[in-house]
């Protein structure tokens, strides 16, 4: 068995209003869909001075479940479309995902021998 994953997490931390450019490049490279928090950055003047940036404080994080396969072209089209040199400063990261449920359409979910919990909604209409 291998322990290679199969699906990464792309994080993108972007300036807001900039979450849209993000996600049309990564959909140019197959990811399908992603979600958007807004978020509020903590960096100091030392970190402004040091990058050679303003570094506005209102930020929004893009996350952005895609194949492992695609991870890399993802991730440098964001990179490209709204980077640290762009007016969405966005810095991209990726982390590995171990299991992965509820999902449809062009990425196969990972199943297991669990039962899901009922939805309370549904249960309260039997009663």
């Amino acid at each position: 068995m291998s322990n290679q994953t199969s699906y990464e997490l792309i994080l993108c931390i972007v300036n807001t209003g900039f979450s849209e450019i993000v996600m049309d490049a990564a959909k140019e490279c197959g990811a399908r869909g992603g979600t958007v928090i807004h978020a509020r950055g903590t960096a100091n003047k030392e970190a402004e001075e040091f990058f050679h940036i303003t570094i506005q404080p209102d930020k929004e994080i893009v996350m952005i479940l895609v194949a492992a396969d695609i991870k890399d072209a993802v991730l440098h089209a964001v990179y490209r479309s709204a980077g640290l040199k762009s007016e969405g400063q966005g810095i991209a990261f990726s982390m590995p995902v171990n299991h992965v449920v509820g999902l449809s359409g062009g990425i196969k979910p990972i199943t297991t021998d669990e039962t899901p919990p009922q939805n309370p909604s549904e249960e309260s209409k039997t009663e």
